[in-house]
């Protein structure tokens, strides 16, 4: 591995470039020697740290969210953004994209992706979206505003990013079984967030989704990174507190009201009562 990168090469929703200076401190407090699973792997760059600075260490990489391909399509990825950066060239920076560009795009994309059946959407609307915001299909970005964000240089190949690393594909759960009992292993666990938007990640998260990741911390050396806004910190103080409580909705039966806000948005609203006899 000839060069470490500090953040993703690629933008990658959640990825930890704020942390990666104290990731390398608490990584370069372990051993050498231990076998380190990225359960979440996401971009890499955890992956990538990890084993530049444990370079004769297993460093397993979940590569669940296809990151990888978008590093061995950088090249099209930049042919493309070319073409979209000539096209929208006569639009000021960060202001919005209108009539015969706006259409001269979508018809860049439905070619691109009619030839080599592959489109980076992430990066695509990184580049042509407001920050954080990302759509995964052309049809999803035709409901958007299109704004000139595209960056001047292109984006560098990284074709050692990933080297070293064992990479697989697969469920959390089922990698975490497969290492769980591996002596020195350490497991590195970076969920999508709690109270967060989640919507380019290729699985849906509900609350015990999130409550079922903290069932691999126990027993283990991990790294495990959340934050305020998922309060799942304060939730774990309050039921070590609180262990006999159990689930207080266990007998409880519940009903539901969908409430709609507006065309896209809308909450679900839950009942839960107990009966004396049993009965709703």
């Amino acid at each position: 591995m000839s060069r470490l990168y500090l953040s993703a090469p690629l933008p990658f929703v959640g990825q930890k470039r704020k942390f990666a200076r104290h990731f390398i401190d608490v990584i370069k407090q372990y051993p050498d020697g231990m076998v380190f699973v990225d359960l979440f792997g996401g971009s890499g760059l955890l992956s990538h740290i990890t084993k530049y600075t444990h370079p004769g260490s297993r460093v397993i990489y979940n590569d669940f969210d296809g990151y990888r391909l978008r590093i061995a399509n950088i090249p099209r990825t930049n042919a493309l953004l070319d073409r979209i950066r000539a096209a929208v060239s006569d639009f000021p920076r960060n202001k919005p994209i209108t009539g015969e560009a706006r259409d001269r795009i979508f018809r860049l994309l439905e070619q691109e992706e009619c030839e080599a059946g592959y489109l980076d959407f992430i990066t695509l609307s990184s580049s042509l979206m407001f920050s954080m915001k990302y759509k995964l299909t052309i049809d999803e970005m035709r409901k958007e505003t299109l704004y000139n964000n595209v960056r001047k240089a292109e984006y560098p190949s990284c074709p050692n990013y990933l080297d070293g690393l064992e990479i697989t594909s697969c469920d959390y759960r089922e990698l975490f079984d497969r290492f769980k009992d591996v002596p020195g292993v350490v497991f590195l666990v970076d969920p999508p967030y709690l109270s967060t938007d989640v919507g380019t990640y290729r699985m849906y998260w509900r609350l015990a989704d999130y409550l079922d990741v903290l069932s691999v911390l126990s027993g283990h050396n991990f790294v495990y990174f959340t934050s305020d806004k998922s309060c799942l910190v304060e939730l774990c103080e309050w039921m070590g507190r609180n262990p006999s409580l159990g689930n207080p909705f266990e007998h409880c039966w519940s009903h539901e009201l969908k409430t709609t806000m507006n065309y896209n948005a809308g909450y679900t609203d839950i009942m839960l009562f107990t009966a004396p006899d049993g009965t709703v």
